[in-house]
C-alpha cells in the first residue's frame, strides 16, 4: 500500500516538474521590446533584491534602504528630461506632507553619479537619488525597455549619453530606459500603490500621491 502511494507521488512530481520549469521561465524578468509591454511589480508584492548605487558610489542592496520604512520610491529616466525634472520638483514641494506621513522619498534613474549630484545641487533636493546606470534596478522591477533605433541614435547624439547599450531579441544595440513609475511601500516592503504609465509626459499628480501615502498605515 506505502508503495503504491510512493509511486503516484512520484509520477505526480514528474509530471509537474515540467509545469515548474515552464513556470520559472515565463516569470523570469527581462527587458520589454519597448514601452507598452512592460510587465511592472505589482500592489501586494515586494521590493526585489537588487544593489543601487548612492551618489557616494557605495552600492547598498535596495531592501535595506527600505527595511522598516515605509517608502515612496519613484522611477524618472534622468535629468535630462524635462517632464521627470517638473515631477522632481513636484515632489520636493511635496517631501514635507510625505516625511509628515512617515514616508521617506526615494528617486531612481539612468543617471550615473555625477549627473545625480548635479541634479540634486541645481534643484536643491532634499530627498535620496539613486543610479541605476546599467538598468538593472528598472528590469528588477519590470519596467525597463529598449528604445527605437530612432530613439536611441537622438538621444546618444543630441544628450550626450554614456549609458551602456543592451542588445534586444534581434541582436541590436540600443539604449535601455525605465517607464517612469512611482510606488507606495509600507514598512516591510509591500507594494500598496503603484502608478505607471508608458506615456513618459504623463505622471502622476502630486495630490493623488499625498491621497495614497495617507492610506497606508
Amino acid at each position: 500500500m506505502r508503495n503504491r502511494v510512493m509511486k503516484k507521488v512520484a509520477v505526480m512530481f514528474s509530471l509537474l516538474l515540467p509545469l515548474l520549469s515552464y513556470a520559472d521561465q515565463t516569470n523570469k524578468i527581462t527587458i520589454a521590446e519597448n514601452s507598452d509591454l512592460v510587465s511592472p511589480l505589482l500592489n501586494g508584492q515586494f521590493v526585489p533584491q537588487v544593489k543601487v548605487t548612492q551618489v557616494d558610489g557605495n552600492q547598498p542592496d535596495l531592501r535595506d534602504l527600505l527595511a522598516n520604512k515605509k517608502t515612496i520610491l519613484f522611477f524618472y529616466r534622468g535629468g535630462w528630461c524635462p517632464f521627470c525634472n517638473t515631477q522632481m520638483g513636484q515632489l520636493q514641494q511635496l517631501e514635507g506632507q510625505l516625511k509628515a506621513l512617515g514616508f521617506q522619498l526615494i528617486g531612481i534613474s539612468t543617471d550615473g553619479v555625477d549627473d545625480l549630484q548635479k541634479s540634486i545641487a541645481e534643484r536643491k533636493l532634499d530627498y535620496l537619488l539613486l543610479s541605476d546606470f546599467n538598468s538593472e534596478v528598472s528590469t528588477a522591477f519590470g519596467l525597463s525597455f529598449f528604445t527605437s533605433k530612432m530613439v536611441t541614435d537622438r538621444y546618444l547624439a543630441k544628450l550626450n549619453l554614456a549609458n551602456p547599450l543592451h542588445e534586444n531579441a534581434d541582436g541590436e544595440k540600443r539604449l535601455v530606459l525605465p517607464v517612469p513609475a512611482i510606488y507606495v511601500f509600507d514598512e516591510k516592503g509591500m507594494v500598496q500603490f503603484n502608478y505607471v504609465n508608458a506615456n513618459f509626459r504623463v505622471r502622476l499628480a502630486p495630490e493623488l500621491l499625498l491621497q495614497a501615502a495617507q492610506l497606508v498605515k
